[in-house]
């Protein structure tokens, strides 16, 4: 069975087991993060597909941390000779898919 679910502005197929990395939610490692989300469920059976999300649905994953990606370097250089070096390191939480219910 799986599973699309909408979190953090973007889309993600998921199953049970798969691990991804969404936009930081709120929580510390261990804790349970539950989607409400859900856009559509497939598997087995015909899909179900929400107008705009699926109801009673919804997907529950574990947290296994929260981090950092790695450094985004942004150069800037110019004919008069000075040059501009920025960087960004977008935080992201690492989910575990556990269980998927309709």
């Amino acid at each position: 069975m799986y599973a699309v679910i909408r979190t953090g502005g973007k889309q993600y197929r998921v199953a049970e087991g798969d691990v991804l990395r969404i936009e930081k939610v709120k929580g510390d490692s261990g804790a349970e993060v539950k989607f409400d989300e859900v856009l559509m469920i497939g598997g087995t059976d015909a899909p179900k597909v929400g107008k705009p999300t699926v109801s009673g649905a919804k997907v529950v994953g574990k947290i296994t941390r929260q981090a950092k990606a790695r450094r985004v370097l942004h150069f800037r250089k110019e004919k008069e000779g000075w040059t501009r070096l920025r960087g960004h390191r977008q935080p992201f939480t690492e989910v575990k898919i556990t269980s998927i219910s309709a």
